[in-house]
């Protein structure tokens, strides 16, 4: 685990040796009154357009069009994350949940939305040690301390809903604690409202973002989050299924609470470090890439048949790379059961796409409720509407980049296309959300690391149906 260097600056925050600090010389602790953290929210959009006015009677006084959207854009990267890394809760969350997919943004927006959507993975500005011991007291008991020989007050990562601290445990085990911010109940819950309300004017904020479904998405396991001891026995169960592996490491849990949970500490370098290795140095890198998203892949393929589970909150924050060539596999706050395994319908439809049978496809649509009840679309409609994004079905390794993931995400957001009407008849069955948002997840940090997957090589591995049906042909 990494923190940001003294004095480097993030949005409004600045990190001082034992702490954030605002500008204004506070420590940042959650926001809880809803009408504040409205009004903090209310700024993104309103911001947004009062600069874009100011800019449009610049460029009527003759100034530089180029030169001024860039600036616009700047700042309006540089409000996103000051927000929303601010108020943490739901908008934090959302603000994460979007930043797996920056690499759909388009390149005439610049690295000025990368890199804020990118910093909000692991940069927060976190609680007081006051307000921590608060939390310590209530959930482990007033004699906390007699559990650890060292505590360090100093956050070692600060995240949407809570932070984590390094320690030793009793034993002399290190371990990571990880703290639930106060009032983050309150506030995961009043920021997905309000985000949900401002779904459409942010979603035209933030290009190559399909905003709707991920606020959905995270609306429906915010309970689940919530509570630590959930937490934990996903992360229990894991660590059982992987228990040994040589390609793969899950902390133990040492002890949990509902607002407190303690694991095993991991020295490693986050995926987020990789990525960033990667732009500087490509040619150096080619292999640690490939290999960090190779193993990524392999984990969430896997994890259904080993696990029963399948953790679906894919940011880079969450995996790093140990010196032994493991990767290691963090936060299973979001996880979802699949206690049979992926569902073997997802396997048939990529082996019916693959061979282009795209008659049987459908029929297959229809009977497990991906086409909307009293719409009709034929195969042919079908066929034209997926084939521009079945390019990694069609090979058995696949280089993701940003530019495909661009291009893809501008088919799948461009209305002027007539194979948009098909699109307009499909729906994704609620039991399948959770495995798209993680595919999706997945699929974008590989583009990040711009990295070549042997991607049907796990298909078939791991997901049923997709071998039955290839040899059905």
């Amino acid at each position: 685990m990494t923190r940001p260097l003294p004095g480097v600056e993030f949005g409004q925050f600045t990190w001082h040796a034992t702490r954030w600090v605002s500008h204004d010389g506070c420590v940042s602790e959650i926001v809880r009154r809803s009408s504040s953290r409205n009004a903090k929210l209310a700024k993104i959009p309103l911001g947004i357009a009062g600069r874009a006015a100011v800019g449009f009677g610049r460029k009527l006084a003759g100034g530089d069009k180029g030169e001024i959207n860039a600036e616009l854009n700047q700042k309006a990267a540089e409000q996103i994350f000051s927000v929303l890394g601010e108020l943490k809760g739901g908008a934090m969350k959302f603000g994460q949940a979007l930043s797996v997919m920056e690499a759909a943004v388009p390149e005439e927006f610049g690295e000025h939305y990368r890199e804020a959507l990118t910093k909000l993975q692991a940069a927060a500005p976190p609680l007081p040690a006051a307000a921590v011991h608060r939390v310590l007291d209530q959930q482990l008991g007033t004699a906390w301390r007699k559990r650890f020989r060292s505590f360090d007050d100093t956050p070692t990562a600060s995240a949407s809903i809570g932070q984590v601290h390094k320690a030793e445990w009793s034993d002399g085990r290190t371990v990571a604690v990880k703290v639930q911010y106060p009032g983050a109940d309150e506030a995961l819950r009043a920021d997905l409202k309000t985000l949900n309300r401002m779904a459409g004017m942010i979603g035209a904020v933030i290009p190559g973002a399909d905003v709707k479904p991920i606020l959905a998405e995270i609306t429906e396991r915010t309970e689940e989050e919530l509570d630590y001891r959930t937490e934990a026995a996903n992360q229990r169960r894991f660590a059982k299924a992987f228990d040994g592996h040589p390609r793969f490491l899950v902390p133990k849990v040492v002890a949990g609470a509902p607002k407190v949970i303690v694991t095993e500490w991991l020295d490693g370098t986050a995926v987020s470090g990789i990525i960033k290795r990667g732009e500087q140095d490509p040619a150096g890198t080619v292999e640690l890439r490939n290999r960090v998203a190779t193993r990524m892949g392999e984990f969430h393929f896997s994890s259904p048949a080993l696990a029963g589970l399948l953790h679906a909150d894919p940011h880079p924050g969450n995996f790093m790379m140990l010196d032994d060539g493991r990767l290691a596999v963090l936060d299973f706050g979001a996880c979802a059961p699949l206690p049979d395994g992926f569902p073997p319908v997802l396997g048939q439809m990529v082996a019916l796409a693959v061979e282009d049978r795209f008659e049987e496809l459908t029929e297959l649509m229809y009977s497990n409720g991906w086409v909307i009840p009293g719409r009709k679309v034929t195969h042919a409609e079908i066929a034209d509407y997926l084939r521009p994004f079945t390019d990694p079905i069609r090979t058995d390794s696949f280089h993701f980049t940003r530019r495909w993931m661009q291009r893809v995400a501008g088919k799948a957001t461009d209305m002027s296309r007539p194979e948009m009407k098909t699109g307009m008849s499909l729906q994704l069955p609620a039991e399948h959300i959770m495995v798209f948002r993680v595919l999706m997840g997945s699929i974008g940090i590989c583009a990040q690391l711009d990295a070549e997957v042997p991607f049907m090589k796990l298909m078939r591995d791991w997901v049923p149906g997709y071998t039955e049906y290839r040899s059905a042909s």
